[in-house]
């Protein structure tokens, strides 16, 4: 509860910032030419219980956020089997379609519930492909562990009403971190769970975070996003190993107030 008060009250801060004059909306990439370098970006087709968004950080690993692997309704965890990864996938069709081996996310994570769940440093998951993806057009992402507050990075997502094709958001601020979590003035809806926020240091794109939830208050809105500096180097350990079992709460868990609720403070979270 501590620490779900101290993002609340992060995102009350966040929320009197001004937004740079320079933010950008959101843009379709309906075409191979606005998709150029965002094709290891792709939709996770999670067994025909929705999607989420996830991207390439090696030829057979796609990072996305860890409360995908569930049902929204019953909370049961989907067999990996059952997800698919469709890589750049515009107009309904992908340049690279892929099925899920396995998956590993932190031990401390715990999945419960899409009105209740959890804005949690450790809601990040790591999916090994059935066949890895070898294309000189799909190039995996780098990462990287964190970011400073007043930065400036992009999303590329899929959501609801933009389900065929993915969009850029070029330019939003990150308006501060809590624990592991980031705010940051992003657009993000349903189906954007999982979608990679990119740094562009050096003129790189460099995968910084991934979505989590949104938060909204008095009508202004603001994306929650995981910084891999914690949980990202041991899911690849684990990965590596062989490994990858769930285990319990985390004693950092912040809880999510579902569609509809509100926290005393105003701010009322939601899963993307």
């Amino acid at each position: 509860m501590q620490q779900a008060l101290a993002v609340a009250l992060l995102v009350l801060v966040a929320l009197s910032l001004p937004v740079r004059a320079d933010r950008h909306d959101l843009v379709e990439m309906v075409t191979g030419e606005d998709a150029r370098g965002w094709e290891a970006v792709g939709r996770l087709d999670l067994g025909g219980r929705g999607f989420c968004t996830g991207a390439l950080i090696a030829p057979d690993l796609v990072l996305t956020a860890a409360h995908c692997l569930y049902d929204r309704d019953s909370g049961a965890r989907i067999d990996a089997s059952e997800i698919e990864f469709k890589a750049g996938m515009r107009g309904g069709r992908a340049l690279a379609y892929r099925n899920v081996r396995r998956a590993v996310a932190p031990d401390a994570y715990s999945f419960t519930g899409a009105g209740s769940g959890a804005a949690s440093p450790d809601d990040v998951a790591l999916l090994e492909l059935a066949q890895p993806i070898r294309s000189a057009r799909i190039m995996p992402f780098e990462t990287l562990g964190s970011i400073a507050a007043g930065a400036q990075v992009g999303v590329v997502s899929y959501a609801h009403d933009r389900a065929e094709a993915p969009s850029l958001q070029e330019t939003c601020d990150v308006l501060g971190e809590e624990k592991g979590l980031l705010v940051m003035g992003c657009d993000v809806d349903y189906g954007s769970s999982g979608s990679p926020v990119f740094s562009f240091e050096d003129g790189v794109a460099r995968i910084v975070s991934v979505i989590s939830a949104k938060a909204e208050m008095e009508g202004r809105s603001v994306a929650i996003g995981v910084a891999l500096a914690g949980p990202l180097p041991d899911l690849r350990a684990r990965m590596a190993q062989g490994t990858g079992a769930f285990g319990g709460l985390s004693s950092g868990q912040v809880r999510v107030i579902g569609a509809g609720q509100r926290s005393e403070t105003g701010a009322r979270f939601v899963r993307p």
